[in-house]
Order: C-alpha cells, then structure tokens, then sequence
C-alpha cells in the first residue's frame, strides 16, 4: 500500500499514538532539547510506522494530546486528567519543563509533616545487641533487677540471629515480692476476641506466585499454610549461613505488633520490644528495651496500672511470647526493669493479654496458662479445644469447639491454688452444639443489688449469630436464648455487641452485617428489636504465608469501647502505605491514613488515651501505625470522628492556589533543577548539597535530564 504521508522528513510530522492520529510541525516537537521526540525524528531510538507511514506510539492517546498541546503553546490544561498520571505521561516523552510543574503540584498536597490528623512520629529504636551465651532460662524464684542501659547497635551492623530454643520448662512456679493490683475501674474488654479456625484457604499456583507473594482470600488467621516463604528465605541464607544455624529470619526494625495500655505503648519487634509512656506536657518518651530475643517475637502484652500498694516497685508490666515460651518483665516509674521470669505453655501461644493482675495466654488446643502477681504463680489448666475467646471484667469467656461456652472468674484464681483448679464453669451450649467461632460480651450498668445484666452475642461455624442475655435475678441459671440470625453463609469469625449496634463478620472476604439493638433502661429491649443496618466487605488480602504476628499486628477490628462509636480499619494490600477508617456501624469511610514518609504499614492498632490531669481534657484516641523503617506514626482518630460527624473533610483546602492556578503562575519563572523545591529563575548551585526535599526518584529523573544536556552540550 502506497505511504498517505511519504515525506517524514518535512516539517509536518504525522503520528499515530494508541490508535488516534495526530499531526503537528517538526519544530513544536523539537523545541524541547534531548527529548523523546528529539530522539525518533534523528533515529537515534528505533520506530514503527503504521500503514500511512505515521509514527506509531504505543501511549495514551488522550495525556498525549494534552501534552503536545502544551507543546504547542506552552500552556497547560489538567482540568480533564490527573497530575499523577500526566506527569508519567511527560517523563516518558523527556518534557523537562513539565515534568518539573507537575511534580511541584503533587508536593503541594503531600507534606513529611502530615495532614491534619497526624499527631507526631517516633524515631526507630537503636536494635540491642545479641547477648553473649544463653538467654536466662525458666526459674521458680530468681528476678534480676537493672538500671544500666542497653548496648544498642545502628541497623547496617545487625546481625542474622540463629534460632535456638531456650532450655525451659513447664508449669514453674515463680515466687517472689512482686505484688499486683489493678487500680482502675473500666471494663476490661478485648476487642480481638476470636481467630479462624477454618481448614481450607485459597492459594496461588500460576506463574505470577512465583515473582511476587500471592494474596488468600480473607484476612483470617489460617494455620494450616506450610512456610513455603520460610523455605525459600531459609534456602538462600542457608548458602551464606550453616544450613542449621537457620530457622526463620524477619528484619530487625520492622515493627511487628502494636499493644497499648492507658498511656503506655508496647512496640515489638522481631527480637525486642519496646515501651513508651505519655507524660504530661513531656509528651511520648521512651522508658523501656528488652534485651534481645533469639527467636522471634509472636504475641505482646502489657498493663500500664499497677499498683503501688502492693509491695513492689513496678509500675507496668509487658509480656511476650514465642512458640510455647512467654516472658515477663516490670518496669518501674524510672525506667529499671525486673526480669520476672520465663514460663512455658507446653503448646504455642496464640493469645496473650492481662486480665487485671494476671497475666493470661491461651492456644486453641485447649490449654490456658495464668500468671498472678499476688502469689507469683504459673498455672497451666487444660480445657476444651479453643476456637474463641472475649474478656469483661476479671470474667474470662471461652468459646470452644464442642459448641459450649465457658467462663472462669480471675478474681477467684487466687483462692483455688491449692487443689490447681481454675474454676472453669459451663455457661452455655449452643442450641445446634456448633463451634463457637466469635464470642462478644456487653456488661450492661447495674440494675439491681444482684449483679449486671449480662448479653453475649456469639457465632458459629455455620455463619449462624446468636444472643443470649442473663437476669440478675436468674443467676445460677443458664442464660436465655434471645435473638437468632442466620444472613451468613460462611463461618463467623468476629461478633461485637456494643450499646447501640449489633457487628457480625464472615470469612467470605470480612463481609460486615450490622443491626441497631434497641434499648430499655440500658437493657437490651426486643420492641422494636434489632434493625438490619448496612451490609459491606472489609477486603483486606495478607501475603498466603505471612509472618506468625502479621494477623495480630493487622486486625482490622472493629475498635472502640461498647458505648462509643466503633470502626475498621482496612489494610487492602500487605505492603501499602495507607489504612482506610470506616464505620463499623455502617462501613462509611472516615478518613484515609497515609504514612507521611511513603513507608508500609507493618502493623497498626487503636487506642483511647486517657485525658491529662488539666481541667477540661478529655480522653482521645489515636491510631498507631508500624512501619518497615522502625518508626511509629500516631494520627488522631477522634478529630477525624469530630470531622466526619460534621461533614467536613479532613483534606481541607489551605485556601493557596490550585494546581491550575499555580501553573498558571509557574510559567512566569523557569524552573532549575537544583534540589530545592522551590521554584528559582536560575539554577542555585549553591543548594545542590542541601537535603532534598523533592521525592528521591523525581530528583534522580531531573537530574538525569540535566546530565543529557550537559553530554549534549
């Protein structure tokens, strides 16, 4: 077929781009030196033409014409596209003086100082170096007391740890002065109260899981995946380790899992934790580093209200656990810590959390192990097969595998020690004796000299929601079955019951239903009952073997005390910078979290403070994000409520000029590329050596165009 345009090298020049022709002068293409088009029009890059002989570009067709009007004027309209993508678009082509425009209006709306919810950062902790011989190992009485400081190394210097099992034993005793008490008076109230239990889970066999991780189909916590990642890591570091001096490796300052306790923060890592408190008018400072753990860290677990009356120094405790070893430390008001002892399961530690002055861990196998401050005694009860659990008060609630619920009472562990019994109690059996997946309790205000009215909300393995409530006048008797809902098809794995709603999810993909309970005298009414409110999915997809802590550090929820409003937060993807807050209520988005420095999102939690001493503070809550570099973020969840309430944004516009206006203002100066970001007439080198402030690959991308001209030249 005879060429419709013969003549490319004339001064109009014909191209075809994703399909849609264009045509334009040799000069508007050309004006802009060492650019895309410069390139095609001398041969120095190779180049299709279509049937017509036109330049084919396999682009966008609509950036393009935007682009090449631009090139045609000088002039640029961004009303009808992104910045972001335009700006790929013009690195693509090499146009310099757009490229720089465009990126200075992107910046304008990302700051390392954070939007309006962020609340402050702390810095990555200095990593303590691996002690010299064994860790100390379980003991019935010895507690070691030290104020001296850490030795801590910078992160380039860490070492790969080898794993080796400590030398412990099980069901030890400890004895010792430590005395403890909680002080405070709210409900004890776990919100991660269950785990699933499911068998199957979806995994990826194509090609593609062989680049990059594959995703399961919830965010569940499956344990039955083999650690074929593991396997790999450990492969390749078998060939520059010994083979066997290799178990598991994590990187060392990424945060693994986030606990807080009033105003205390626990913070662990893969071989240490570390503690933080709030001071008035002091803010966050740093009061405690364990020393370093040769294996792995798996659960963490920390009270902050520790009595002063009973005897002992430490004002909190924190607590982790690895495979079937937990670890118990005291910190006092000045920072010294006592080493409390190590003790051992038997099994692994799934959960591990404080009820008052005990210290609890639980394994869905059926074991439970308790700790008590008063009698410093380490207590292993074996029960039912675990498949959920929930706290209220010093009452412990167990959801088991043979369809019952059962209960045991903290306040009466020190009483029955002598004949090593933990008062397990049978509350409840399900009408169909089906597992018991998620378990909820609501303590309801006193209404009688007899006690609260209790209400439990459970789920089965079927997808079945049951609530059961308890007269105080019936006490001693089973709870009454009062409600039914069977909307879910696959196994429930949460269930919360707070004071205005019902929350249900399944494991098809977190799919949330919720109900409005009704409510007479603070006691759950069945006029008019409860309502069907909002039905939607928290899709959050987890890497198909993810590290043993990754489902503790990234539970999505729903946070929030009973008698306030509750949300979700969702991490869609494991490596992403972003959390998206919703209503657990109706699933409503409240706000998007984005890490002011762009690092993932390692683990996250939310957690109410307490208001300070000064007359008029109230309490606020914070969401609390983990990242891969070590740091942690804090953002302000109760002005992002205040916000949302009001129907407000929370990305308010500052009032400056828009992108459209600033480019307009932007065409009176020539942008250098130094790496100041503020636009200059002339280049500054002056400022070549001062930090960036210009993202590290948009510098890398202006400075390669400067050194093309420059070789041009």
């Amino acid at each position: 077929m005879t060429n419709i345009y013969p003549n490319d090298s004339g001064d109009i020049i014909h191209l075809n781009v994703g399909g849609t022709r264009f045509s334009t002068s040799r000069h508007t293409l050309s004006w802009i030196p060492d650019s895309f088009f410069t390139a095609l029009l001398s041969g120095r890059i190779s180049s299709l033409k279509d049937e017509t002989g036109a330049f084919f570009i396999d682009r966008d067709p609509k950036l393009f014409a935007t682009i090449l009007n631009y090139l045609r004027t000088r002039d640029i309209d961004i009303s009808n596209c992104d910045i972001c993508p335009l700006r790929h678009e013009a690195e693509y082509y090499g146009i310099t003086p757009l490229v720089k425009r465009l990126i200075l209006c992107e910046d304008l709306d990302q700051s390392s100082c954070g939007d309006v919810l962020f609340y402050g950062c702390l810095p990555a902790p200095s990593v303590p170096i691996p002690e010299q011989g064994s860790q100390p190992s379980t003991s019935s009485g010895a507690q070691s007391k030290t104020n001296e400081n850490p030795v801590h190394i910078n992160r380039g210097t860490v070492p790969v740890p080898s794993i080796r099992p400590e030398n412990v034993t099980s069901n030890v005793n400890s004895s010792g002065p430590f005395n403890v008490v909680t002080t405070h008076t709210h409900r004890a109230h776990s919100r991660n109260s269950s785990w699933d239990m499911r068998v199957g889970s979806r995994s990826s066999t194509d090609l593609r899981s062989l680049s990059r991780p594959g995703h399961s189909r919830t965010a569940s916590l499956d344990l039955c995946h083999a650690h074929d990642v593991n396997r790999v890591v450990n492969n390749d570091l078998a060939l520059i380790f010994h083979q066997n001096q290799v178990s598991y490796w994590a990187d060392p300052l990424r945060v693994q899992i986030i606990k807080a306790h009033h105003h205390c923060i626990a913070v662990a890592y893969a071989h240490f934790v570390v503690c933080y408190r709030l001071k008035d008018s002091h803010g966050w400072q740093h009061v405690f580093t364990s020393p370093h753990i040769e294996s792995c860290i798996e659960r963490v677990a920390v009270n902050a209200k520790i009595s002063q009356g009973t005897g002992c120094e430490a004002s909190k405790m924190v607590a982790i656990s690895y495979s079937s070893h937990v670890r118990l430390w005291g910190i006092t008001e000045h920072g010294a810590k006592t080493n409390i002892g190590i003790f051992n399961l038997g099994v692994r530690v799934e959960y591990l959390f404080f009820i008052g002055s005990q210290l609890v861990a639980l394994s869905p196998t059926g074991k439970i192990g308790v700790w008590h401050a008063m009698t410093q005694h380490w207590q292993i009860q074996d029960v039912v097969p675990i498949s959920s659990f929930d706290t209220a008060g010093s009452f412990l609630l167990l959801g088991c595998n043979d369809g019952c619920i059962y209960y045991i009472d903290m306040q009466k562990f020190p009483l029955r020690m002598k004949d090593n019994d933990l008062l397990v109690t049978k509350l409840y059996r399900d009408p169909s004796h089906e597992l018991i997946t998620a378990i909820s309790v609501y303590l309801t205000p006193k209404t009688s000299l007899c006690g609260n009215w209790i209400e439990i909300a459970y789920g089965t393995s079927s997808g079945t929601v049951r609530v059961i409530v308890q007269h105080p006048e019936t006490v001693g008797h089973s709870p009454q079955l009062f409600q039914t809902f069977t909307v879910h098809q696959s196994a429930v794995t949460k269930v919360t019951l707070s004071e205005k709603f019902l929350v249900s999810v399944c494991c098809e993909y977190n799919h949330v239903r919720t109900w409005s309970v009704t409510r007479f005298r603070g006691m759950i009414s069945t006029q008019p009952g409860s309502t069907p409110v909002a039905s939607f999915k928290i899709l959050a997809l987890e890497e198909i073997d993810p590290y043993i802590s990754y489902t503790v550090g990234n539970d999505f929820g729903p946070f929030g005390e009973q008698d306030d409003e509750q949300v979700f937060v969702q991490k869609v993807v494991p490596e992403t910078s972003e959390l998206f807050v919703r209503l657990a209520s109706n699933g409503k988005r409240v706000c998007v979290i984005r890490a002011v420095d762009s690092t993932t999102i390692t683990s996250f939690c939310v957690h109410e403070c307490e208001g300070s001493s000064r007359m008029g503070s109230r309490p606020r809550r914070f969401i609390l994000t983990g990242h891969s570099n070590g740091t942690l973020q804090m953002w302000d969840l109760t002005t992002a409520l205040d916000l949302s309430k009001k129907g407000e944004s929370v990305n308010q516009k500052s009032g400056g000029p828009t992108p459209k206006e600033l480019l307009r203002l932007l065409d009176q100066c020539d942008l250098c590329n130094s790496h100041c970001s503020t636009p200059c007439i002339s280049p500054c080198p002056s400022l070549l050596g001062h930090a960036s402030r210009i993202k590290a690959s948009n510098v890398a991308f202006l400075n390669q165009q400067q050194q093309q001209q420059e070789n041009t030249n």
